[in-house]
């Protein structure tokens, strides 16, 4: 997941996906701006097939945080399903 995140990033800043670190800040160190910003956020929701609530926008600021959410959300989303089953 953190490969294609990078690759995401670097698709709204020229940067290398080499230089990016999970400690990478979106609008400080890579000079995101909030409407390319808000962009990778659409298409972070269609590569990883999650929606993201509004809310928790204002809690990335990072790389890793925007991992870490995607992740968790990818791990909440197979325990919903898995208990749907039962």
């Amino acid at each position: 997941m953190y490969k294609q995140l990078k690759e995401l990033v670097t698709q709204y800043v020229d940067v290398s996906p080499e230089s990016i670190t999970r400690d990478s800040r979106f609008v400080e160190d890579l000079e995101f701006d909030s409407l390319d910003f808000i962009a990778m956020i659409g298409d972070i929701e269609e590569h990883f097939q999650i929606e993201m609530d509004i809310s928790d926008l204002l809690e990335i600021t990072t790389v890793g945080d925007a991992l870490h959410y995607i992740e968790h959300y990818a791990v909440s989303q197979k325990t919903n399903a898995s208990a749907a089953y039962e």
